[in-house]
Order: structure tokens, then sequence, then C-alpha cells
């Protein structure tokens, strides 16, 4: 007997991936993110930084480069304890 849990609750996270994007293709600015918008009202202000970054990537690409090699570590860290958790409760669960 298959279990259904699963392929319901696939079903259901691609649908809560794919309904927004097909609600709203093609409208204008939507999906921009608040980085933009935030700068633009902080800026508004006239407030002045105290200081500059120490290092800016050189492109966009590069930047995006950083973030998901960030992303992709915190990842692994969170499966690895996640996988030995589970592991060790097996392990206890089998002696």
């Amino acid at each position: 007997m298959v279990d259904k849990k699963p392929i319901v609750l696939l079903i259901l996270a691609v649908l809560i991936v794919a309904l927004p994007l097909a609600i709203y293709n093609g409208k204008e600015g939507y999906f921009t993110g608040s980085d933009d918008q935030g700068s633009q009202a902080i800026e508004a202000t006239g407030y002045q930084p105290w200081f500059s970054s120490i290092w800016e990537p050189p492109s966009g690409e590069i930047e995006s480069l950083l973030f998901a090699v960030q992303a992709a570590i915190g990842a692994l860290i969170i499966g690895y304890v996640l996988g030995y958790y589970k592991g060790r409760q097996k392990q206890e669960k089998k002696n």
C-alpha cells in the first residue's frame, strides 16, 4: 500500500509556489524586493551613512554567488544536524 501523504504534500508545495507566480505573471513590479524600497525611504530622509563598505563585489553576479554559497553552507549545516539527530534516534531505538 502506497502512503499518499507525501504525494499530497508535494502537490500542495508545488501549488503554494506556482499559484502566486501564475496569478501575478506579467504585473510590473509586483515581485520587487523591499531592499530598494527601504533604501529609497531612508535616502529620502537625508540620512548619511557613518562608513562605507570595506569591500564590494565587482558585479551583481558575484554578489549573488556569495549569497548562494552562504545559503548552501547554512543548508548543509542544518541538514547535517538534523540527519545526525535522526540517526542517533534510530540507533537508540534499535538498541
